[in-house]
């Protein structure tokens, strides 16, 4: 595993995001639409409370946490895709935020989409052919690849979107849980890419329920608890207090 460096790749400083859920419109919906005003109720979820952070170059951070701890959201504000209520968050380049998913489409084959995702991270047409082989193999799709995406396991889109998101190495890469998916090939050449990303002095930081990964993979761990940033440091270190935590309380720390 490449030794991280000194230099700061992306800062979060005191990084508060709030954002608003809407209730289902009540039994009154009608007078009210009737009315020419409808007013729906909200309320407000206060995901992410005053983290404070560097990622470094050549470094893996792991984030942990139980499920709504403010993980992907948190992941969304770095790339800029999630709006602050506080804080700022500065990047020595904007994070590429695994997969390219919003621009691929259902109903079009894998191929297509391969090219349309590539397309989008900015190779020109005749890049994303040269590369299309590639492309396929490391998603091991090669016997679906024709298909309409629509027809394609979770797992499948997964690797899918990983394939092609890492088709051009980021500076920095942010994974939500895409190695929890395909066969032990596709984690493996999934952990080499990543190898490539922090070796080029790159930064990723990788969200995963897998503890095992993490101690694995990470050069540091975070532990995100309820949007608050709980502890910073070795791998085993914060693995170890936030198992213990959801231990104690009869919880389950894969979330």
């Amino acid at each position: 595993m490449t030794a991280p460096g000194t230099a700061v790749t992306v800062r979060l400083t005191d990084v508060h995001v709030h954002y608003r859920v809407y209730e289902d419109p009540s039994a009154g919906f009608k007078q009210n639409f009737s009315q020419g005003r409808v007013r729906r109720r909200f309320s407000v979820i206060k995901a992410v409370r005053g983290v404070t952070l560097d990622l470094h170059e050549s470094e893996t951070l792991g984030l942990v946490g139980a499920n709504g701890s403010g993980k992907t959201t948190l992941l969304s504000a770095m790339t800029g895709l999630q709006p602050l209520k506080s804080g700022t968050i500065r990047g020595r380049s904007r994070p590429a935020l695994l997969g390219v998913s919003p621009v691929l489409r259902g109903a079009l084959s894998g191929r297509r989409n391969i090219l349309i995702g590539g397309l989008a991270l900015g190779f020109t047409r005749a890049e994303i052919e040269s590369r299309m082989d590639e492309i396929i193999d490391f998603a091991g799709l090669r016997d679906a690849i024709d298909r309409p995406m629509r027809t394609y396991s979770s797992g499948m889109r997964a690797r899918l979107n990983f394939a092609i998101a890492t088709a051009r190495i980021p500076e920095i890469l942010l994974i939500d849980e895409a190695l929890a998916v395909g066969d032990e090939g596709f984690r493996t050449r999934s952990a080499k890419r990543i190898d490539e990303v922090r070796a080029a002095a790159g930064s990723v930081v990788l969200v995963s329920h897998n503890m095992a990964e993490i101690e694995r993979s990470c050069n540091r761990a975070a532990w995100l608890d309820d949007g608050v940033l709980r502890l910073v440091g070795d791998p085993d270190e914060v693995v170890s207090a936030y198992l213990a935590s959801y231990s104690s309380n009869g919880q389950s720390g894969s979330g």
